[in-house]
């Protein structure tokens, strides 16, 4: 199974930082937010990585093939894990398919038609971090693999939240598993069928790509995959499925930085000083 990083946004949520860097290789701590999705890929068995790029990306594509000098810098210096493992996908599958006008998430997707051949297919949004102990991609393969069919990952939230998301609704055939009858991209808050949030973790099946391809505009006058997916419940079942794990929202401001200050409460070498620093933030607060 090949799997689709559409990640061809221009980051204007942190500009100006992402007017030279792509907002996919800020990072969280000193790891970029596009490694900790190829490493849930990885974990989750996956060994193809398609990238929808745009203009302006080249410094995430550079991030994931050799930079000999820095190697051998690190190499002589007795310093090669400060890579932290990135030398481990030197050796893997990349392309990288160009989205020269943005047309929205529909259409990079579609994009991806010839790559991803007549197989079923996975898309990770890189801005949804997913920390979990099974990967997040790794449990909608095996609800797939069971089911044979296209598979989106959910979870819920606040009432209040729902015109920020896709949200959907219908019977559920298990515990974590529902199959969608409604699907509306980002509803009105009276119009929202439930709490149910698509997050940003797909496995699709080729016949999702005819009905990108009919060019129908929807939310923001752009071609959405929504759209396409509730053309294909027409056609064939379509599940959704609460993941475990924790999902943090790295692709806003306030939700990058929850993000990073997990992550440092998370990880060994940093855990000791977050903890020391935010009880004396919180004890400033009290003055």
């Amino acid at each position: 199974m090949k799997i689709i990083f559409p990640v061809a946004g221009v980051g204007t949520r942190f500009l100006p930082a992402t007017k030279e860097v792509p907002k996919e290789i800020l990072p969280v701590i000193d790891k970029p937010l596009i490694q900790y999705a190829v490493e849930e890929a990885v974990a989750s068995g996956l060994a193809d990585f398609i990238f929808i790029t745009a203009p302006g990306k080249e410094a995430l594509e550079r991030h994931f093939v050799p930079n000999r000098e820095l190697d051998a810098f690190l190499e002589r210096h007795s310093k090669t894990q400060l890579l932290d493992g990135l030398q481990d996908f030197y050796r893997k599958n990349f392309s990288y398919i160009r989205q020269e006008q943005a047309l929205g998430f529909g259409h990079a997707i579609a994009l991806a038609e010839k790559a991803v051949g007549d197989e079923a297919f996975a898309i990770s949004l890189p801005d949804d971090l997913i920390l979990s102990e099974q990967p997040a991609m790794a449990q909608l393969i095996a609800v797939y693999e069971k089911y044979r069919s296209p598979v989106i990952a959910f979870m819920k939230v606040p009432p209040e939240d729902a015109p920020r998301y896709g949200i959907a609704a219908g019977p559920f055939l298990e515990e974590r598993v529902f199959r969608i009858e409604q699907l509306v991209e980002k509803p009105a808050l009276a119009d929202a069928p439930s709490n149910y949030a698509v997050i940003g973790r797909y496995i699709m099946t080729p016949d999702i790509f005819p009905l990108l391809k009919s060019g129908k505009q929807g939310a923001g006058a752009e071609i959405q995959l929504t759209d396409a997916v509730v053309e294909l419940m027409k056609q064939r079942q379509v599940l959704g499925y609460f993941f475990e794990g924790r999902r943090f929202d790295a692709g806003t401001t306030l939700g990058y930085i929850e993000t990073l200050v997990h992550v440092a409460l998370q990880r060994e070498d940093t855990r000791d000083f977050t903890r020391r620093l935010l009880r004396g933030l919180a004890l400033d607060e009290k003055l």
